[in-house]
């Protein structure tokens, strides 16, 4: 249903402009737009765009360093997921069908031991979605540079089960 592809600048613009309605606002991208565009595109962030059927720009991951957060306590290995919806995809309960898409794509890709994602604390949307998919709490932190809650979710059962 969804294809992945390697982030190119035209996603990577259209992700920038992208504009959630608070409290989700959090997400928007606001600062330096030439230096996010280059951040994004760096092969070594590992962005990649969603594509749906109709080869429309649904939504984007990350995988890596780009899914963590200031704060959090890293030191277990895993794979951290970045994700992002479409603002005007959000709310209609498809969560989990955009985020098992980029766990199967992640497991082929990156055979992790372990996957894990850090969720602003008041995104409950979101954190039900990957506890739906398995994810387990692993911890809370608050980032010193403005207080604000997150927490990460673990799963480790998921990864390598076709081999």
């Amino acid at each position: 249903m969804f294809t992945f592809h390697l982030i190119d600048e035209s996603n990577a613009r259209a992700i920038l402009s992208w504009r959630y309605k608070p409290p989700y606002d959090l997400y928007n991208y606001l600062e330096d737009e030439v230096n996010l565009l280059q951040y994004i595109l760096h092969p070594q962030n590992t962005f990649y765009s969603i594509m749906d059927e109709n080869s429309e720009l649904v939504a984007y991951c990350s995988f890596g360093q780009d899914g963590q957060v200031t704060g959090g306590n890293y030191h277990n290995q895993a794979l951290d997921i970045g994700m992002g919806i479409r603002p005007d995809l959000t709310g209609q309960r498809k969560g989990a069908e955009y985020a098992n898409a980029v766990l199967e794509f992640a497991d082929s890709l990156f055979k992790p031991k372990a996957f894990r994602v850090t969720i602003a604390a008041f995104n409950k949307r979101a954190i039900r979605v990957w506890q739906k998919l398995g994810f387990q709490y692993q911890q809370s932190f608050e980032r010193g540079s403005d207080g604000m809650q997150f927490i990460v979710l673990l799963r480790t059962d998921y990864c390598n089960r076709n081999q």
